[in-house]
């Protein structure tokens, strides 16, 4: 399959179909890093490791180690020994003192993956993926680094983790461990990342690397509002089609870091991990540490192929649930349409009206539970508000399903409310440090879920909510960031270790609700798109994409999102005009064309909205029907883009046999005096013909791709159109 051992070279080939990774082992054991892009047939040697060349290695000449240590490209560096750029490892030792240097000791090679201890991980059978372990070994220390590469061949990816042992005496303490590191040669690299705020999140950026540290990070507890944990490194000129990228991405769903070094010696360095701020690990002889699991590809055919390999990857590799293929229930959510004040008769009056318009579920978001009238109050409460659901739960998911609708309900698991009944009983069960009062966000508190027993409480609430009727949706929500690190369960020399262990209570969590209820379609969301990464989607195949549904602002957010997650992933809805963020009005055409690039759902209230309005959701959702299957498995191609300055905004779904294509336009400006626009379809058959549906006219896909399609009929701002080409 994929991997190879020249034992003579002492050298690893790790072959995807387009990609090839290798590995060299000097001398002494140094594990380098020789070569990652177009796939190769052979390959000669390590020479592009440069071991001879002054200063050598350390056997040839140890007066200049530091040297050698400060270039060599190291496939895994620590800290503490003469390599001055990022490490990936660093360890104090019993006495204080930092410093760890790792050797090759041996390798082994398997088919199939395993799965990482308590955390998100890819998988796949063992005729898609192959294992390369790599352990080395820290003689001083005794410490055992076991590296860990998975090769996905079809994909076009490589999945790299570490596994941390200590096989010595002494206690030692992690600093830092990071997943992956990449050392190359600068081709005057730019650096593509995502990053925003909320209901702006995830917006495309690109900028020349410089001299020295360029990163992205978070320290918030989630991967954030802000900054998102992926980056590409691209060569000059690269575009959807042209120039190669080197992107990284990282499955974990809290504090990261993905950074980009270029050093004086012109290599830049990549590394992703878990970020190094207040984070450490107590490690006891005899223990280990896994680190989370870094997704990487190469494209030699630009960012399209890029994005196109980590779609097909996580869909195949990653989503575990039963709905990653399964047409989804077109739902109503009736947060923008009531926020809090709504009760029984509200709910099922928008129900009555949703499903006499082909919707098929109501969700019952923030407001049911407790006290809760407004946002400052009952967080940790989940027993029902019989005040507003006036015959119950249990009656009201009934009356709904009486209708022929499913059910789906909202929750805030993580979160305590001050005022609330848990947080008076159990105030210490709140993320804080002693003496201080904790900072609060929204007017709550997090939750240490580090904890056994706040995890168990929580989960029982939940748990006992969803036996008590048959929901068959939950968006599981996070409002705000954690702050105040401290937890009253850790003791002082293991507070670092309190933003970890709070994601590995949260996966805990997760995992056993996807257990336990197999056949949940369960949705992420943390005020909006701030744990939107792909850690969430091992336990959900979608996640709420931004709170801001505006369909012009969605456009640079969903496009960011769609460079490296799937369309099926991305929670959208159409919700009322002015828009309840930005106070625009689009036409409701264009906001259910926005909304079908994901999961499409309706986030306002039916029986409020213009008769024009709602005479269109009957065959919004009849599109959906008719195009989500394609939507959720075919091959994505960003056509235009109207971040790059253009009044329009254009994409493009094709199926994998090129037996249709579905072209979505977006006129977000009119300009005066202009003629039509020309767009250049992708994914067909040359050779084939293309009817355009609703119409007579058929196109080769040789013209469709070469020569364009003309697009002449979308006139004003904010209009849009679908073209749906299928193959005659």
């Amino acid at each position: 399959m994929g991997i190879q051992y020249n034992g003579t070279k002492r050298m690893f080939k790790l072959d995807t179909a387009g990609t090839t990774y290798i590995i060299g082992v000097t001398e002494e054991g140094y594990v380098g890093h020789v070569y990652y892009g177009k796939r190769l047939r052979q390959f000669g040697g390590g020479y592009l490791m440069r071991t001879q060349e002054a200063p050598f290695t350390p056997s040839v000449n140890q007066r200049e180690k530091n040297s050698f240590l400060d270039f060599f490209p190291m496939e895994y560096p620590t800290g503490g020994i003469g390599d001055y750029r990022e490490s990936c490892l660093d360890v104090r030792n019993s006495a204080g003192s930092m410093a760890s240097e790792i050797f090759y000791e041996s390798h082994s090679i398997e088919d199939g993956k395993p799965a990482l201890e308590g955390l998100p991980a890819s998988f796949g059978k063992a005729d898609e993926v192959q294992t390369l372990r790599i352990v080395c070994k820290d003689p001083v220390l005794g410490l055992q680094v076991i590296l860990l590469y998975s090769v996905f061949e079809k994909e076009d990816v490589i999945t790299r983790s570490v596994l941390v042992e200590n096989t010595g005496e002494e206690h030692l303490r992690l600093e830092k461990v990071y997943s992956a590191c990449l050392d190359m040669e600068n081709r005057e690299f730019e650096m593509v990342n995502l990053c925003g705020s909320w209901a702006r999140e995830r917006h495309i950026k690109r900028a020349g690397v410089r001299p020295g540290k360029q990163l992205v990070s978070s320290v918030k507890g989630e991967s954030s509002h802000q900054e998102h944990p992926f980056l590409a490194l691209v060569t000059p000129e690269t575009t959807q089609e042209t120039g190669e990228v080197y992107g990284m991405h990282f499955v974990y769903s809290g504090n990261f870091i993905a950074q980009a070094e270029l050093t004086h010696f012109g290599y830049v360095r990549m590394v992703m991990g878990i970020h190094g701020d207040e984070f450490s690990w107590r490690l006891a002889p005899g223990e280990h540490f896994q680190a989370p699991e870094a997704v990487l590809t190469y494209s030699g055919s630009g960012l399209g192929k890029m994005s196109r390999s980590l779609h097909d990857f996580y869909r195949e590799h990653l989503i575990r649930s039963p709905y990653k293929y399964k047409k989804r229930p077109v739902l109503i959510n009736n947060w923008e349409a009531t926020y809090f004040e709504f009760n029984t008769e509200k709910l099922l009056d928008i129900a009555r009206e949703a499903k006499k318009n082909g919707i098929e579920m109501l969700v019952m978001d923030d407001g049911w539970f407790g006290k809760r009238n407004w946002d400052d109050n009952s967080l940790g409460d989940w027993t029902v508000n019989e005040e507003k659901l006036t015959t119950g739960l249990p009656d009201l998911v009934r009356q709904v399903r009486g209708l022929g609708m499913e059910f789906g309900i909202w929750f805030e698991p993580e979160m305590v409310s001050p005022d609330s009944k848990l947080y008076r009983a159990h105030p210490d069960w709140a993320v804080q440090i002693a003496g201080r009062t904790p900072g609060q966000s929204r007017a709550q508190y997090v939750l240490d879920i580090s904890r056994k027993e706040v995890r168990d409480y929580i989960y029982e609430c939940v748990a006992k909510i969803l036996r008590s009727a048959p929901i068959s949706y939950v968006k599981w929500d996070m409002n705000r960031q954690l702050s105040d690190i401290g937890s009253a369960c850790l003791p002082a020399d293991a507070q670092g270790e309190l933003f970890h262990r709070y994601v590995l209570g949260l996966y805990e969590m997760q995992e056993r609700l996807v257990t336990d209820f197999p056949g949940l379609l369960l949705e992420n969301c943390s005020g909006g798109g701030a744990r939107f990464d792909p850690g969430m989607l091992y336990y959900s195949p979608q996640i709420w994409c931004s709170d801001d549904t505006d369909a012009i602002e969605r456009l640079r957010i969903q496009e960011g999102t769609a460079l490296i997650y799937p369309l099926s992933t991305m929670g959208a809805h159409v919700s009322d005009c002015p828009n309840h963020i930005v106070e625009r009005n689009t036409p409701f055409e264009t906001r259910g064309n926005v909304a079908l690039a994901g999961t499409f759902g309706y986030e306002l209230d039916i029986t409020k909205i213009s008769e024009e309005d709602r005479a269109q959701i009957a065959g919004q959702v009849e599109q959906y029907h008719r195009y989500h299957g394609l939507i959720q498995t075919g091959d994505y191609y960003r056509i235009a883009s109207w971040t790059d300055r253009k009044p329009y905004d254009c994409w493009e779904v094709a199926a994998k046999d090129m037996s249709e294509a579905l072209v979505t336009f977006v006129q977000v400006l009119g300009q005066p005096n202009m003629h039509s626009v020309n767009i250049r379809i992708r994914g067909l058959d040359g050779g084939a013909g293309y009817r355009l549906e609703g119409t007579s006219e058929v196109y080769t896909g040789e013209e469709l791709m070469e020569c364009g399609f003309i697009v002449r009929d979308v006139k004003g701002d904010f209009r849009s159109k679908l073209y749906h080409f299928m193959r005659e």
